[in-house]
Formats: C-alpha cells, sequence, structure tokens
C-alpha cells in the first residue's frame, strides 16, 4: 500500500498536468475563433469561384482553345503527386493520425502507380521520412497559420509540374473544418481540373474576351484556391480537435484527482484507526 506522501505526490502531479491542458485548451479556443472565421469567410469565394469557372467553361465549349490548356489535360495517373497537410504540434487527438492513416491507404490502393508525397507538417514528415516513401518535398512550421503566402509556391509548383508532364495527377489530403467536435477527412483530386464542357451555363456572362481566354486565366487561379482552401479548413479542423482533446484531457485528470482523493482519505482513515487500535491494546495491556 503507497504511503500517503507517495499519493499526495501524485495528486499534485495530475493537478500540474490539468493546469497545462486547461491553458492549452484556451489557447486553441482563441485560436479556433479566429481560424473559424477565415475559413468561413473564404467557402462562398470558393464556391462563387468553382461555380463561376463552371459557367465559363460551359460559354468556351464551342472554342477549340477551350480545351487545349494545360491544366484541362486528362492523362492516364501513372505517376500521382499527393499532398498531405497534417499539423506541426500533437496533443490534438486522431487528427494526424488519421490523415497519415488515409495517406497509407492512398499508397495501397495505387501500388501500381508511382505516387510522390508533398509533406506540409512536422507530423506528416517525420512518420513518411522513416519510411521508403518517394517525397518530392516538405514544409513545416505553418499548419497554426498558414495562408495566401505558403499556399502560392505550392500551387506554382504543382502547376508546373503537371503542365511538364512530370505528373498525371494532383490529389490533396486534409482534414475539412465541420464543427467542434468534428473534422471530415478530405481527398480531394485539383489537377487535372475537371469542367462540365457541354450543357448551357447557368448564368450568362457578357464576355469582354473569348471565353476560352477567361478560362485559361481562371484555371491557375482555381488551383491556389483550392490549396488555400485546404490550409484555412486545415487549421481551423486542427485547433478544434486540440480544444476537444485538452478538454477531455482535463476531464480524466479530475477525475483522476477524486479517485484519488478518496483513496488517500481511506489510507488515512486506516493508519488512524491502525493508531487508536494500537493505543487502546496497549493501555489493555497495562491494565
Amino acid at each position: 500500500m503507497p504511503s500517503l506522501i507517495d499519493i499526495r505526490r501524485r495528486i499534485r502531479s495530475v493537478k500540474n498536468t490539468q493546469q497545462i491542458t486547461k491553458a492549452m485548451k484556451m489557447v486553441a479556443t482563441a485560436r479556433l475563433r479566429r481560424a473559424q472565421e477565415r475559413v468561413i469567410n473564404s467557402r462562398p469565394y470558393s464556391r462563387m469561384a468553382a461555380e463561376m469557372l463552371q459557367n465559363v467553361a460551359a460559354a468556351a465549349a464551342g472554342d477549340e482553345r477551350a480545351g487545349e490548356h494545360p491544366l484541362l489535360a486528362q492523362r492516364a495517373e501513372q505517376k500521382i503527386q499527393l499532398i498531405l497537410v497534417t499539423s506541426d504540434r500533437g496533443l490534438a487527438g486522431a487528427f494526424n493520425a488519421s490523415l497519415i492513416k488515409a495517406a497509407q491507404q492512398f499508397l495501397i490502393e495505387h501500388a501500381g502507380q508511382q505516387v510522390e508525397i508533398e509533406l506540409y507538417g512536422r507530423k506528416g514528415r517525420d512518420f513518411f521520412m522513416r519510411r521508403n516513401v518517394a517525397t518530392s518535398g516538405e514544409v513545416t512550421g505553418i499548419s497554426q497559420n498558414a495562408g495566401l503566402v505558403h499556399a502560392q509556391p505550392l500551387a506554382k509548383k504543382m502547376i508546373e509540374r503537371f503542365t511538364n508532364g512530370e505528373v498525371d495527377s494532383v490529389y490533396l489530403i486534409y482534414n475539412e473544418f465541420k464543427s467542434v467536435l468534428t473534422q471530415n477527412l478530405t481527398v480531394k483530386k485539383i489537377l487535372p481540373i475537371a469542367v462540365a464542357a457541354d450543357g448551357a451555363p447557368a448564368r450568362d456572362y457578357i464576355f469582354e474576351q473569348p471565353a476560352a481566354a477567361m478560362l485559361g486565366r481562371m484555371l491557375p487561379s482555381y488551383v491556389l484556391q483550392q490549396v488555400l482552401e485546404s490550409f484555412l479548413e486545415s487549421s481551423a479542423a486542427e485547433h478544434a480537435a486540440r480544444m476537444t482533446a485538452m478538454d477531455a484531457a482535463s476531464t480524466n485528470a479530475n477525475e483522476v484527482i477524486n479517485k484519488l482523493t478518496l483513496y488517500m482519505n481511506r489510507v488515512r482513515q486506516a493508519s488512524i484507526t491502525r493508531e487508536i487500535i494500537e493505543v487502546v491494546s496497549g493501555a489493555s495491556a497495562l491494565q
């Protein structure tokens, strides 16, 4: 049976850990609020950009130049580029584990093809750098505040690789923010861009330049928007996952403290009872 000193020492240790988890929860909550605002503000723009792209593609369907754009080229998927967006820090529950598992499943499903991974985030980098997996690059230290300045180099690199024929398709794996308690694991194909070239456009635009030329200018911007959206969604989802994990850790720590306190009281009561019995027994022996 442990002594009272050992039990009190363990209670203090759990309380110190609980203070850390509560502080981390507060920090994640404050950061989540800002990240959530960025995601909510970007979603209408993303939807309108996708809708406009489809309308312009439908308007340019009769122009042969519209189907000749390099970002629309459909090729057999022999060389695939996979972009994995993870976090730089842990203590976020299953946030990174689910992403890494999805990337491993993607590699299994495309075992007969050449797959290269672009690693964004320290957790994904640390996992795959220890394994025999082909990588095309890595970036760390941006998961907390990823934005347009970080999305532009990646989008440019992917466009160049696809245009030059180094890869036949580009996929994104990231966590989409749904709510504080829910993140949606997303596997999205961003290149080649799929546009509906048949049918009438939902909106009839008045073009100051040919629709095919307008489509050619919109396609790179659309790729950039897809990459930026994945960064913003992943950042908000990471903060939500960390806040939830730290809240659960604080609750569990409180339960451990209550159990240890109850056990300590029982040990102390048993010690007091034993001492009383020894005193009474000694007094009886003297009579």
